[in-house]
This record gives C-alpha cells, structure tokens and sequence, in this order.
C-alpha cells in the first residue's frame, strides 16, 4: 500500500462499485482501499440521494431548529443518552474535553415498525421522537434514513473486498443496526465574547461507528487532520457524500484503516451570527457485533492494538466519555 499524503479527500463514483463491470469495480476498491489506509476519508456521488430530498430533509430541520428552547427542549429524552429526539445547545463535547460544541442536533433511529417482533432489538431500541410541530420530519427523515444507509452498506461491501473478507462480511452485523441519523445546528452567535474561548463548533475528535456518511454541510469549517500533522478542509460537491471510517472500524482492522480525527472550525468572528447546518448518518451495527481485531490485521508488526469488546460495550464507553451518559 502506497504511503499518500492527500491535499484533498478523493472522489469516487459508487456507481462504479454498485453496477460497474469487474474492473471498474475493482478500480473502486483499489482507490478506497489507499484513501482509506491514508486518510480516512472519500466523496462519492451515485449515492442514491436525490437533491430534492436532500432539500426537503433540510427544510424541515431548519423548521424545527427555528422553534424556541423551550418548545425543542421537549424533545430531549436524556435518560437514554440523548440517543433519540433533540439535544440542546453545549451538551454534547469532544472526548477528553469539558466545553460543550455550539451546537445542537437531533437523533432518529431504526423505524422500530421494520423491526420484525421476535427481534430483540424491539426491546433494546428506544422508538423514535417526532416533534408535533413539524408535521412531515418523520416522513422525510425516515426516507433519507433508509437511503443512506442503503448507500452505507454498498459502501461496506467495498471495505470487505479491499479487506479480502467475503463481500458480504458486514451485512448481517448491519441489518437493523443502531444508526443515527443526525440533523445538526450550529446556531448563530450573536455575541462571540460570551462563549468560552476554547468554544468551538466540534472540536476535533473521531467518529465512534462503522462509518459516518455526511450529506454536504451549508457552510465551509469542516477539516480533517493528515497524517503529517496539518489540517486540510473537506468540501463536498452538491452531489456527494462524504465517507469517513470510524472507531469501531478502525478497531475491527486494528488501525490498518484510519478513523481521521477530523473538525468544525469556528468562522470568523463576524460571521458567527450564521447558522451552519449539517446532517451526517452514523451507520452502526447490531451491538452484539464483535469488535476483536481481524486475524488478517494483526502481525508481527502490526501487534493488537485493541481490547476484545463488542460494538454495544464499545458505543456506552463512548457515550460517556462524550457527556451524554451519566
């Protein structure tokens, strides 16, 4: 594998992989494989989400951000860990750090109605929460959910091939997995001096899931950090995803594949009265899905890195080290 330093993430076409011919999609694997052994990161267009309902999923958001505190306030379920309906501003923070991000976001997971009942995970998932206010957030929230993460496990298949596992590898530990989908506000501050001085939008940190798919955020800030030690922005093109490994996957290969650690910047500070909006899926598996490091990944250079554990202990290590379980 190639050692890369990339000034920008690389873009793939998912076509390519999904109804390509055998080289095209070999081609596919190839390029994702040293993007993600580099950076951690890629754009892909042919996802499968249209512009229209990108713009109604955003639409409806900004509609329910736009509510007062005390009305979105209503939908914060914090004896699960926030892991459903509205989390207010600052209550989430970066591992290792104290100051809240500024920001607040929204969490929908699995439709519990596609859970068949003799599944466990109908017990262990909380439902979902839909704001009355906002009358099609469910309907067009549910629609994006199920398109990403078609798109995620497309996207999955790819990483099992470049891992030299069968193809098929992840879609047992993802079917009905604990996804999130994440609406996000990064609200308008109107008085920057009041905010903490080590305030910032997100700090930096790196994703816990599988992978995390990000539909394109309204405003520049987000940054990843290279292996060298600088910062590079990532900008998408209205057509694309951005794909990014996380934590769970990083452990899964023992860091053969990079969990980039990655940012939101504040903007300058006469622009801090915007709003910046972005909307990424945290595609996770089923919890009872095994961590250990792949047999494949470890050698003599490269020895285990990790503790054995599943996806479920890992996800509620990480929720508290982040603020939202107690």
């Amino acid at each position: 594998m190639s050692e890369i330093l990339y000034n920008e993430i690389p873009s793939l076409d998912l076509a390519d992989f999904t109804s390509g011919d055998a080289s095209q999609k070999a081609a596919f694997v190839h390029k994702l494989g040293d993007a993600y052994q580099n950076i951690g990161f890629v754009a892909i267009k042919n996802h499968g989400l249209t512009q229209e309902l990108q713009d109604k999923l955003y639409a409806t958001i900004k509609e329910f951000f736009f509510l007062d505190d005390s009305i979105k306030n209503q939908y914060e379920r914090p004896e699960i860990g926030y892991q459903r309906g509205y989390t207010g501003k600052g209550k989430e923070h970066a591992k290792g750090r104290n100051t809240g991000d500024l920001k607040e976001f929204y969490h929908v997971g699995q439709d519990l109605s596609g859970i068949p009942d003799t599944d466990p995970l109908k017990k262990d998932y909380p439902p979902n929460v839909w704001p009355a206010e906002v009358s099609d957030f469910k309907e067009v929230a549910l629609e994006v959910y199920k398109t990403i993460e078609n798109a995620g496990k497309a996207m999955l298949r790819a990483i099992a091939l470049h891992l030299e596992l069968p193809e098929d590898y992840f879609e047992d530990k993802v079917i009905h997995g604990n996804s999130i989908l994440r609406p996000i506000h990064y609200f308008p501050i109107e008085n920057p001096e009041e905010v903490p001085s080590d305030a910032v939008r997100a700090a930096e940190h790196g994703d816990i899931n599988l992978i995390t798919l990000l539909m394109g955020a309204s405003a520049d800030g987000l940054q990843v950090l290279r292996k060298d030690g600088q910062w590079i922005p990532i900008t998408a093109l209205p057509d694309q995803l951005v794909v990014n490994v996380g934590d769970m996957l990083e452990r899964l290969t023992n860091k053969k594949l990079k969990s980039t650690i990655h940012r939101v910047v504040n903007p300058p500070r006469e622009k801090m009265n915007s709003s910046r909006y972005s909307i990424p899926f945290f595609m996770h598996p089923r919890a009872e899905m095994d961590l250990t490091c792949l047999d494949s990944c470890v050698d003599t250079e490269n020895p285990k890195a990790f503790e054995d554990a599943t996806a479920g202990e890992f996800l509620e290590e990480r929720l508290r080290e982040l603020g939202l379980r107690k």
